[in-house]
């Protein structure tokens, strides 16, 4: 997905960039829940049921970077920022998650 869809849709730049970073780690923090119940994630992420249910269901309006941040690293996601200089007439806010599983408990 990318932040010029969200320009698209007619957020500003820095906005578009914001929700893309937001976008892009809860897709890969759903993706790795998907390997448990949700009263596993309820410990593992250290929330109720209902707050894992808005989680699942895309509700990323409900939580903070800070917040899918956090749920990431307690999955075993190394989550950081990459930047770069971005190309002529391209759009601000460009940005990329990387991750990276880490090793077996």
């Amino acid at each position: 997905m990318t932040h010029k869809l969200f320009e698209d849709l007619g957020f500003s730049p820095q906005k578009a960039a914001a929700l893309k970073l937001k976008a892009d780690l809860h897709t890969k923090i759903v993706k790795a829940a998907s390997r448990y119940s949700q009263r596993e994630l309820e410990k593992i992420l250290r929330t109720s049921q209902p707050r894992i249910s808005d989680l699942l269901r895309g509700k990323m309006s409900k939580f903070s970077l800070d917040m899918l941040v956090g749920y990431a690293e307690r999955l075993g996601l190394e989550t950081s920022i990459k930047t770069h200089a971005r190309t002529r007439g391209a759009s601000a806010g460009s940005a990329d998650f990387a991750q990276s599983a880490q090793s077996e408990r």
